[in-house]
């Protein structure tokens, strides 16, 4: 009976930061999709806050064995969309550098040609490694 009436205690402590979290990834994602720079930076500064607090709420419930199964899945869910998240930022990330590496050039390294084998540089009329 004592584990029930905890689970009971503890769950609205474990709801409401699971639901700022859900509420901040929502926010983030439509963010993304609209490309608002802006917002992607004022919503992922908010998630990190609320991740912070829903971490610490569940680490704490965790140590009493007080996490129910539904409020353990939605926080599963939310990581794996925080992770797709991500996943689209890095794209997008990744994308952008390559569109200014063909705008932009950058200098040669000297250390590996576009084949991939290193330059050498000539001194002296001869080559040297």
């Amino acid at each position: 009976m004592t584990a029930t009436v905890s689970l009971t205690v503890l769950s609205p402590e474990l709801e409401q930061p699971l639901l700022a979290v859900e509420a901040a990834l929502n926010l983030l994602g439509d963010a993304l999709a609209r490309r608002d720079a802006a917002a992607i930076e004022l919503h992922s500064a908010d998630l990190h806050q609320h991740l912070a607090r829903a971490v610490q709420s569940f680490t704490e419930a965790a140590r009493t064995g007080a996490v129910p199964a539904a409020l353990r899945n939605r926080l599963v869910r939310a990581g794996g969309l925080l992770a797709a998240q991500r996943e689209t930022l890095a794209r997008g990330n990744a994308s952008l550098d390559r569109a200014l590496d063909v705008l932009i050039p950058s200098e040669p390294t000297g250390l590996y040609g576009a084949g991939g084998k290193a330059e050498r540089r000539s001194v002296g009329g001869s080559y040297q490694a």
